[in-house]
């Protein structure tokens, strides 16, 4: 993909979906330890394009191989930070019960995601490496139609974050009348 943000669906969704045992911050912020690759390269690299110089063949992030142990180091290296992702998934009303495990494969998944969306829009990601040649999902999609699958994402995951915070509001009044009706009821008992 051109831009980051384009992966950001289909990872959200998925772990919305899958909430209860993938980590939603680890599957979404994954994709940008992935396309550091790609700013490296376009940082560092001047020229003519090589077979040296491809951005996605920089460090191989983009691969299963290297890309999966980026991702699930990078989850691991999120869970100190877990009691700050915490308050953001509380802001916005979403449970957040983090293990290092559920966010090291979260890592590998998001990471996974994001080389597969990649292996099919762009020539030169090399999903298999070292198998520099085979790539199965090159072309599977027209690039139009990739970013129109992850917009189609975005816009579930909208769907399905705004049903679940619905839920969670039903959920919070009906507790909320519960615990007044104890309550007069412990009056009227005194």
């Amino acid at each position: 993909m051109p831009f980051t943000p384009y992966h950001f669906g289909p990872s959200g969704f998925v772990g919305l979906v899958f909430k209860k045992w993938l980590d939603l911050p680890v599957l979404v912020l994954v994709n940008v330890a992935i396309d550091v690759e790609v700013l490296f390269h376009v940082r560092h690299t001047t020229g003519p394009l090589t077979h040296w110089n491809f951005p996605h063949q920089v460090f191989h992030f983009h691969t299963l191989l290297v890309g999966g142990i980026v991702g699930a180091v990078f989850g691991l290296a999120l869970f100190p930070f877990r009691n700050i992702l915490r308050k953001i998934m509380n802001f916005l009303r979403l449970g957040y019960k983090p293990t290092a495990l559920m966010m090291a494969v979260s890592g590998l998944l998001g990471a996974w995601f994001h080389v597969i969306i990649d292996g099919i829009y762009h020539w030169d990601v090399q999903m298999f490496w070292p198998n520099r040649r085979y790539r199965p999902l090159w072309n599977l999609l027209t690039q139009s139609q990739v970013k129109d699958v992850c917009l189609a994402f975005v816009l579930a995951m909208a769907a399905l974050y705004a049903i679940l915070l619905a839920l969670q509001i039903r959920k919070n009044r009906a507790n909320e009348k519960l615990g007044s009706q104890n309550a007069n009821l412990n009056e009227e008992g005194d």
